[in-house]
């Protein structure tokens, strides 16, 4: 089957159209990770700068070590929320280029068979078999997509419970070391 200048103009279009919205979305994500560092940088400024100007205030030993555990606990979960809004970002642009895959996968799906529909009518007589073979390589390779879909998806989840509870996991025991120091 040849394809003529139109359909390949239209395919490439289609291509530019995808490129165009991955590069997108792409730099909606990098954009969200530079103003996460710029807010926590100026942060971690605000903070040090905090710190610094009561250390400064600190007269002995004892002082020393409570302002240091005072500081522990926060810095700790300062770094949590980091890592939870990192994790949060990722996934949001996974998610977001997995639903950009599914529509074009579908698209083309869609072209495979009206493809082989098209195929299928103009098929010689006692060829049916080798159509419906392919109708069927056609079939087993959408339920292979399908399936290993379910599995990332079914991984993504499993990875935010365990990030969950590792993140509750820290903070208990920073809580934990925290009174105990007091």
């Amino acid at each position: 089957m040849n394809l003529t200048p139109e359909q390949m103009a239209a395919a490439q279009k289609a291509n530019l159209e995808t490129l165009s919205g991955l590069t997108n979305q792409a730099l909606q994500s990098i954009e969200k990770l530079v103003e996460l560092n710029m807010h926590i940088a100026k942060q971690s400024l605000s903070d040090s700068m905090s710190n610094a100007k009561k250390a400064m205030e600190i007269k002995d030993i004892q002082q020393l070590l409570t302002h240091q555990a005072e500081a522990v606990k926060p810095m700790a979960e300062k770094m949590m929320a980091y890592s939870r809004h990192l994790y949060e970002l990722a996934h949001e642009t996974q998610a977001s280029f997995t639903q950009s895959a599914e529509k074009e996968f579908q698209a083309s799906q869609q072209k495979i068979n009206a493809l082989v529909e098209g195929w299928t009518k103009n098929a010689p007589a006692g060829s049916e078999a080798a159509v419906q073979a392919m109708k069927q390589a056609i079939a087993s390779a959408n339920t292979v997509y399908e399936t290993s879909q379910k599995a990332v998806k079914h991984a993504v989840e499993l990875a935010q419970n365990n990030l969950n509870k590792a993140s509750e996991s820290v903070m208990s025991e920073i809580n934990k070391a925290s009174k105990a120091k007091k």
